[in-house]
């Protein structure tokens, strides 16, 4: 065993150099696990004879891509986004990766939508588009600080990519989603992986090799490659040598997931929170509180990064334990149920309201409508339950000639008709918001701001740039708004541009 040690601490320092010269990757996620290492030159092959081992490092070789490019990779074909094939091609690789890793702020779900559409979207990359993966990784970069990890994931899958930083995000997403075993083991198989030691010692320990993976710290401690609190934090994870005197580890600020999960694994899980919204997909598990998971799922399904069949679901698992938050919605969610079923009147009206109430109250109006407006069609309301009614249908989408109509609309509701039919001449704004909105229906060019990248073909960053139009619209910068639905409704995104008029004007998301 000592033999083989320093054969193995031998061959590791011939190889420090190259290993000393390798930067972490860098990305606009600053939570990401330091999982892989890219030396410049190759580290040198175990001696013949030596017995393999765990802690080694693997070499790292480069292997061309074949098959398409990953920046043209996509879930959703264009038979089923409508969108050009070419949205991407007067535009650089740099700049449409760069709109895509800028923050989204205040997206109202018909933006989010549109956003995801374009994330997730099969269409030709930029005309300089080479088989470095640039346009891929911001994508995942930007459907991960969604909280997409499952779409993140899945894109990566189609993509094929053997590209390292590829693989870091597959390992985080597999730490995230709580199936990293296949990940480790392609670790552990791929000479194009060199995992950093962090990496190397976790993935030896869930096989099992715990004399591996302790053996990789050692090394790698020897080696300067493993930082102090690193090595704390292994050393609790591998037990070795810890007494009841060892003081208890510091709780990390920023975790990465596989800090995240070696946490969680000494008995000491992190509440999720405070952290990114990636993490909340760890609260979704059977073994995680029904609270915990209602609260996960109800902040993904916000940012529409999960189902919302998984939080209607998880409403009623169980009966409420409490009162308030998350116990009154569930209550809300199952007294609604139940007044469908039960085709009481008197029930039915009283619980729409509540629960929409309490739906509003969490900016899940959306997704809540789109659920429940099929089901309220044909059912007997009246008064504020029939407003209700008619407001979570035009947020679902409902044609105007199959909505069912309260016995007189509001001002608001004959607006917000008047202008997503293209009746303008009925509409009657009555405040600078309102005229905005009108004025982006009632334009007939596509805003100057915008023109120079429409006629350089660049629409799909106009797209994204009128995201950031219609959001900052949406909180006070009347002439953004107007802008963001003129372009909208010009552009082939018509049905983007209704859907954000009729949020704008019933979900007060303004400031």
């Amino acid at each position: 065993m000592k033999s083989t040690r320093l054969l193995l601490l031998s061959g590791l320092l011939l190889a420090l150099p190259a290993i000393a010269s390798a930067q972490s990757p860098l990305s606009a996620i600053d939570w990401l696990s330091d999982s892989i290492r890219q030396p410049e030159t190759v580290l040198p092959q175990p001696v013949p004879d030596q017995e393999p081992t765990g802690a080694l490092p693997g070499p790292v070789t480069v292997q061309p891509i074949e098959g398409p490019r990953p920046d043209a990779v996509g879930l959703l074909p264009l038979s089923v986004t409508g969108l050009p094939a070419d949205l991407w091609q007067g535009s650089s690789t740099s700049s449409v990766a760069a709109r895509f890793r800028s923050e989204k702020a205040n997206l109202i779900p018909a933006t989010q939508d549109l956003y995801y559409l374009l994330l997730l979207a099969e269409l030709d990359p930029p005309s300089d588009a080479s088989a470095k993966p640039d346009l891929l990784l911001a994508r995942v970069d930007a459907l991960l600080a969604l909280g997409a990890v499952e779409q993140a994931g899945a894109l990566i899958e189609r993509a094929g990519s053997n590209d390292p930083e590829v693989f870091r995000r597959k390992f985080d997403i597999a730490l995230l989603l709580q199936d990293i075993d296949p990940v480790c083991a392609q670790m552990r198989s791929s000479p194009s992986i060199s995992p950093t030691f962090t990496a190397r010692v976790y993935c030896l320990a869930r096989g099992g090799d715990w004399s591996g993976a302790a053996l990789s710290l050692e090394t790698g401690r020897a080696l300067g490659f493993v930082s102090d609190a690193e090595d704390q934090l292994l050393a609790h994870f591998l037990d070795l040598g810890l007494d009841e005197d060892t003081p208890p580890l510091p709780l990390p600020e920023r975790p990465t997931p596989l800090e995240f999960r070696i946490y969680e694994a000494i008995g000491r899980p992190l509440p999720t929170s405070g952290l990114p919204l990636a993490f909340a997909h760890s609260d979704l598990h059977s073994f995680s509180g029904w609270k915990a998971q209602i609260s996960a799922a109800e902040r993904l399904v916000k940012h529409g990064a999960l189902d919302p069949n998984r939080l209607w679901g998880l409403y009623t698992e169980q009966k409420p334990a409490a009162s308030g938050g998350v116990w009154e919605r569930a209550k809300s969610i199952q007294g609604l149920d139940a007044s469908l079923l039960s085709f009481d009147p008197a029930y039915l009206g009283p619980s729409v309201l509540q629960a929409w109430e309490d739906m509003s109250a969490i900016e899940l109006e959306v997704p809540f409508s789109r659920t429940y407006c099929a089901r309220l069609i044909g059912r007997h309301l009246t008064g504020d339950a029939a407003h209700v009614r008619f407001v979570m249908c035009m947020l679902a989408g409902t044609t105007p000639d199959q909505l069912t109509r309260p016995a007189s609309l509001g001002r608001v509701e004959e607006l917000a008709l008047a202008i997503t039919t293209g009746d303008l001449a009925n509409a009657k704004p009555v405040n600078a918001f309102e005229r905005a909105i009108v004025a982006g229906f009632a334009a007939n060019r596509i805003p100057t701001r915008l023109q120079s990248l429409v006629q350089d073909g660049r629409k799909g960053e106009a797209a994204l740039r009128s995201i950031d139009l219609l959001s900052g619209g949406a909180t006070g910068d009347l002439d953004e708004l107007t802008d963001a639905l003129a372009f909208l409704r010009l552009s082939s995104f018509t049905e983007t541009a209704r859907r954000a008029v009729i949020e704008l004007l019933f979900l007060e998301r303004r400031g």
